[in-house]
């Protein structure tokens, strides 16, 4: 029995060790539900997206969303997009793990006393979508919808992580 306690504390605290080795989404086509995406609605309007994993705050969620947005609207050869539609989802998921050996009975007719311990962990995942509009020329500063491609792209560069190479 004390071996199996060994080997029960053993893989719970191997598994905790493997769940905080988990790191961000990077910067990255969608991967196993993970990353951004786009789909063409009209010849200059697209749906963006990014999905993060457990481990991306929001903010590098919707950073990673507009980066996209402005990488896509260059590659189209326009120079600014207006987003005429945003979401940002949250997704709380609950684990609960039990240790222990709860209740009593006999064990090799040695009554035993059992007692189980319960831990609750939570995981948050963003997701962020938007449409946007591409156009050509100056985009007018009035707009707060309005960004410039050249200029979003490039104050979002030193933020942006990569996938590392294998």
């Amino acid at each position: 029995m004390t071996r199996m306690l060994i080997r029960f504390a053993l893989a719970l605290s191997l598994g905790a060790a493997l769940g905080a080795c988990v790191s961000a989404t990077p910067y990255q086509p969608r991967d196993r539900g993970y990353g951004y995406a786009e789909q063409k609605l009209e010849s200059n309007r697209f749906r963006v997206s990014f999905a993060g994993n457990g481990a991306t705050p929001r903010e590098t969620v919707e950073n990673y969303l507009l980066y996209r947005a402005a990488e896509l609207t260059l590659a189209q050869g326009y120079d600014y997009f207006v987003i005429a539609a945003r979401d940002t989802e949250t997704d709380v998921r609950y684990q609960q793990t039990f240790s222990g050996f709860p209740g009593f009975g006999y064990y090799y007719f040695y009554p035993y006393f059992g007692a189980s311990v319960s831990t609750t962990q939570s995981e948050t995942r963003y997701a962020a979508q938007a449409d946007v509009v591409m156009f050509k020329g100056e985009k007018n500063s009035a707009d707060t919808r309005a960004f410039n491609a050249a200029e979003l792209k490039a104050n979002l560069e030193p933020l942006i992580v990569r996938p590392q190479a294998s």
